[in-house]
């Protein structure tokens, strides 16, 4: 392995984690592979309630949400996280865009609204949006 695949990779490791919330398993690794390929750290979350169980946000930058969650709702998600303190910024996803949708995500003051399917570069310019308002 070269030095410079060490440094990023031990870049990775030390860096804020995006946390990644969404039921569809190709959509999880797809995103996870992308994004790692850009530098960034990744943590993966089937459902909403593997992310609510998750002890510690502070090891986050963002949260990429996807809006429709076995029969959950990703913005229903967003408030909750906020009701506990949670102040990351939020990415929505969705494959199911409607004007409710796109209004109720925007209400919620999330940084992006991205449409399945979307381009790797909107969401890492999203992503990148993100960390900016997050430090």
């Amino acid at each position: 392995m070269d030095l410079q695949r060490v440094l990023g990779m031990m870049m990775i490791s030390k860096s804020k984690a995006i946390f990644i919330v969404d039921d569809n398993p190709s959509m999880l690794k797809g995103m996870k592979r992308l994004l790692r390929v850009h530098g960034f750290n990744v943590t993966l979350f089937d459902s909403s309630a593997a992310l609510l169980g998750h002890a510690d946000f502070d090891d986050a930058f963002c949260v990429i949400l996807d809006i429709d969650l076995n029969n959950e709702s990703g913005i229903d998600l967003h408030r909750q996280l906020a009701g506990r303190g949670v102040k990351l910024p939020v990415i929505f996803i969705t494959g199911n865009d409607s004007d409710a949708n796109r209004s109720a995500a925007i209400d919620s003051r999330c940084i992006a609204y991205l449409t399945k399917p979307f381009s790797a570069r909107s969401l890492i310019e999203s992503v990148k949006k993100a960390r900016r308002a997050s430090f």
